[in-house]
């Protein structure tokens, strides 16, 4: 026992210090290089770098919506030098809805959130419905054969059209795309009529007219669309904040996670920092790793139900 803390100890030093011999620090992204969530961890991994003294860098596994990198993550020595930059679908909707090697809450330590980037309800112009009400009216009618873009099953998008569908008692069908750019295309080209994208996907063709937005599905309004009411204003069950957070293996010491709050929360405390992250749609959001791992808990539950009720597959 003394052993072991003796050895958590040096590592937290080694991280504090940036000791020569240590090694890199290594952040695994779920997702291709080039998205928003590469570009959110880069920012904070070049910060991070500064402050620590030692390379952080950015390592991408995607696949499997997330799961890939989930379970190489879960599977590192736990000693601070692997960490998930974890999301919405890793640590919330695939539990639910896959048969994954690796356990959102056992298999990982929370770190502390990074940011949350608000959903939205966008319809095609076309689409006659100038109001959330208007839309669901429409989307209660079998005639009507409203159809829904997402970025993929099991994705953020489509969980959320579930959800909504399940607060609204509405019907539509679900159109599965690969990345929520196709998505958007056909949305805006009007084969597809209504989509649940992020706000970094939709603003700026919300800004050029080809996409009409109806609301926010979070939970609180966005300041880029500070006319546009949340679903819970008009009544409506639905609040799906797309969250971004970091994780380090299962049995990482109490010392070193610390040090990597403190860490990652001053890089998001850096205005240069928060500025980059809004600049893909997102806001940043600190927390402690057991306000984390509160959230997490209560997101697995959360769509571990609505999977159940609406009856999504991965298929």
């Amino acid at each position: 026992m003394a052993t072991t803390f003796r050895h958590a100890c040096v590592l937290a030093l080694a991280l504090a210090a940036g000791v020569a011999h240590a090694r890199n620090i290594t952040i695994v992204v779920p997702t291709s290089a080039g998205g928003g969530n590469d570009a959110m961890a880069r920012v904070i991994a070049q910060r991070m770098s500064v402050s620590l003294g030692k390379p952080v860098v950015v390592e991408n596994r995607a696949g499997a919506n997330g799961a890939i990198a989930s379970e190489y993550v879960a599977r590192a020595k736990p000693d601070g030098h692997t960490i998930l930059f974890g999301y919405i679908a890793t640590h919330g909707i695939n539990p639910a809805l896959q048969k994954l090697r690796y356990d959102p809450v056992k298999d990982f330590t929370p770190i502390g959130m990074v940011a949350s980037s608000p959903t939205l309800v966008v319809v095609n112009p076309m689409v006659k419905a100038g109001d959330m009400q208007q839309l669901i009216d429409l989307a209660r009618n079998k005639s009507a054969n409203l159809n829904y873009a997402s970025a993929g099953n099991g994705t953020a998008p489509h969980a959320t059209a579930e959800l909504f569908r399940l607060a609204t008692q509405t019907q539509m069908v679900h159109v599965p795309y690969k990345g929520s750019a196709p998505a958007l295309v056909d949305t805006i080209a009007g084969n597809t009529q209504i989509m649940f994208p992020s706000l970094f996907t939709a603003y700026p063709q919300i800004r050029n007219g080809k996409v009409r937005v109806l609301a926010v599905a979070s939970s609180s309004r966005t300041p880029l669309l500070k006319d546009t009411p949340t679903l819970n204003e008009l009544g409506i069950d639905v609040a799906v904040d797309q969250w971004y957070a970091m994780f380090a293996p299962a049995g990482t010491p109490p010392e070193i996670v610390a040090r990597l709050n403190a860490e990652l929360n001053a890089a998001l405390r850096d205005q240069e920092v928060a500025d980059k992250i809004a600049e893909q749609g997102a806001y940043v959001q600190t927390s402690t790793p057991q306000e984390l791992g509160a959230l997490v808990s209560a997101e697995v539950a959360k769509w571990k139900r609505v999977v159940q009720a609406a009856g999504m597959t991965t298929d």
